[in-house]
């Protein structure tokens, strides 16, 4: 299925297809010519691609049963829309979703958030209800499948939140009575294709299939769900099968036994570190060779780059120093080491890891020398983001008693353990708290404002606060975006706020603050390179000391590689049956 060289994308990371339940339909997430993303969908018999107006910064589409609806994730919120167009109805709050399946019962089984369980949402909307609880070790529940009869949930289970799913659970769950049995270990994304009844109408055994991915392959296994049990051994069947490690895989299938999928790994290979100035002149490489990077961060004096680097089996902390051109590895640690933060002086960086033995804060010297010290336990898993300019505060982002994420700060103190660059944190003190999501908090390079991204107003925007807080009051609020704004960062000379706009554009606004008065500008267009918006690491870009380039994940560097195919297999189930027999 050409798509006429527009894009396919989300705004996320996240699932971008599905098929209706008689497969005569297609919806998917496009990038169109002005940059958004909007929901699609295409009658199979025609060629024309639809936009439905409403739904910009669409992901995860999935179809109501009938047919007539379309679910989909976007700016915070659970939505519908009717697949001819139309109003879009806000279902719930859905902060960052990963997935959602809706069931013949008039009920969706939705991911809601990425750290959480599985909730039931009336299809009218309405009050999420948890319908699953995170075991011992476990930190996701996501990509649901409501299986026929609305009685049994077919999802994936992970003790890992943000990598890794090659070694998840696919589980099943009964709505009826909550008892819970573990299908299979070793694979992600699982999907029941109920192929009992062959393309020619014939029937079979009554045991249908569970397909599932693992190392961009394809497997399927004979699975009974009335027995809730698997009836043989997993086979290969189809290879280059896209995901990401938000959406899950990039398939879909339909009763009729159709197919679709895109292929490909670019979505796993990432882009490579640029430098981008706001002169329009075209990207240059910083870290050129092509692997999964992540938020790059300048050290104080910008002389060396700190950043993520996926191994296959998380993602280790680099620093580059950028006179020699050198980079070498800093973490050692297992699992996801992520979110540094330089500290004011240098010496040392703070990070999260996931590491599953010890999951908290960590510090290390910048150098090199020595090794990650633990800073703090992960009661509440926390994810750093700013120091304050005179070092004595780290500005976290952490779930609060709303069961969303609040920004705290924690008091920082020397360690003479570790000398000079070493650090303690105190107890976390709550800065700000409220029903909705705060997230990404950075203090100014005087120390007086913190700036953060929240989706209070259904639209993730950028705004500022003062700090600390006095008086007992919340303190003024200032809102800097205006239609959408994340991942915001201050310029180190104190002029401007930068915040990326939903289609990745860097946008900057002055400022003036006298007093405890702060005024933004109007934003504008810093540049028009398109910067990745990673939603699981935070920031993807920085900025230089003297404010005149980036080091950016820059999407567009590898543009003309991203698919602009969808590939339909028809009769697929027959092919299961060929390939995956039952008992073999």
């Amino acid at each position: 299925m050409p798509l006429a060289r527009a894009q396919v994308a989300n705004a996320s990371g996240s699932n971008m297809l599905a098929l209706s339940p008689d497969g005569t339909r297609v919806a998917l997430t496009l990038r169109g010519a002005d940059g958004k993303v909007r929901l699609h969908t295409r009658l199979l018999q025609k060629s024309q691609v639809v936009p439905l107006a409403g739904t910009e910064n669409a992901y995860g589409p999935f179809f109501s049963p009938a047919g007539d609806w379309i679910g989909f994730f976007a700016e915070g919120k659970l939505k519908k829309i009717a697949v001819e167009g139309g109003a879009v109805v806000t279902l719930c709050d859905a902060p960052l979703d990963t997935g959602g399946s809706w069931g013949d019962d008039g009920n969706i089984i939705a991911a809601l958030d990425w750290r959480t369980v599985l909730s039931r949402i009336p299809a009218a909307g309405g009050t999420p209800v948890p319908v699953t609880k995170l075991a011992a070790g476990e930190e996701t529940h996501r990509w649901p499948q409501v299986l026929p009869g609305s009685q049994m949930v077919l999802f994936t289970a992970s003790a890992v939140s943000r990598s890794g799913y090659d070694n998840a659970n696919i589980e099943l769950i009964s709505l009826r009575t909550g008892e819970r049995k573990a299908l299979h270990k070793g694979g992600f994304f699982g999907r029941y294709l109920d192929d009992t009844t062959s393309s020619s109408g014939s029937g079979s055994s009554g045991t249908g299939h569970l397909v599932y991915l693992r190392d961009s392959t394809a497997f399927a296994v004979p699975f009974h769900p009335g027995k809730l049990a698997l009836a043989g051994a997993p086979v290969p069947i189809l290879e280059d099968v896209s995901s990401t490690e938000s959406g899950g895989g990039d398939f879909a299938f339909a009763q009729n036994g159709a197919f679709v999928y895109l292929a490909g790994k670019a979505s796993q290979a990432g882009w490579p570190i640029s430098w981008v100035d706001g002169a329009g002149k075209a990207a240059q490489p910083l870290q050129a060779p092509l692997g999964q990077y992540f938020g790059p961060r300048f050290s104080p004096d910008g002389k060396r780059l700190a950043f993520l680097l996926g191994n296959g089996k998380g993602l280790d902390i680099w620093v580059k120093d950028l006179d020699r051109d050198t980079p070498s590895r800093l973490s050692f640690l297992p699992g996801l080491n992520t979110h540094t933060v330089w500290t004011p002086n240098g010496k040392s960086i703070v990070f999260r890891s996931d590491n599953p033995a010890a999951p908290g804060l960590y510090a290390i010297r910048s150098d090199g020398s020595g090794e990650a010290k633990r800073l703090t336990e992960d009661k509440a898993p926390a994810y750093p983001y700013s120091f304050s300019p005179d070092g004595k505060r780290l500005a976290i982002s952490q779930t609060g008693s709303g069961k969303r994420s609040d920004i705290f700060t924690l008091p920082v103190e020397a360690d003479p353990g570790l000398g000079g660059p070493g650090l303690r944190l105190g107890k976390a003190e709550l800065f700000l708290g409220t029903p909705f999501g705060e997230y990404l908090p950075e203090f100014s390079p005087d120390g007086r404002w913190l700036v953060y991204q929240s989706n209070e107003s259904g639209t993730n925007e950028v705004y500022v606060r003062p700090f600390p807080v006095t008086g007992g009051g919340p303190g003024g609020r200032w809102q800097v975006s205006t239609g959408g704004g994340q991942r915001p960062l201050w310029s180190r000379d104190g002029r401007e706020l930068l915040f990326l706009t939903s289609d990745g554009h860097v946008m900057a606004a002055t400022y003036t603050a006298k007093g405890d008065s702060f005024v933004a500008g109007k934003p504008r267009v810093w540049t028009e390179t398109r910067i990745g918006a990673s939603a699981t690491f935070g920031r993807n870009y920085d900025i230089t000391p003297d404010g005149k380039r980036l080091a950016a994940i820059v999407v567009d560097a590898e543009g003309d590689k991203l698919p602009t195919h969808l590939t339909f297999l028809l009769h697929f189930f027959d092919e299961l049956r060929r390939k995956a027999p039952v008992g073999k």
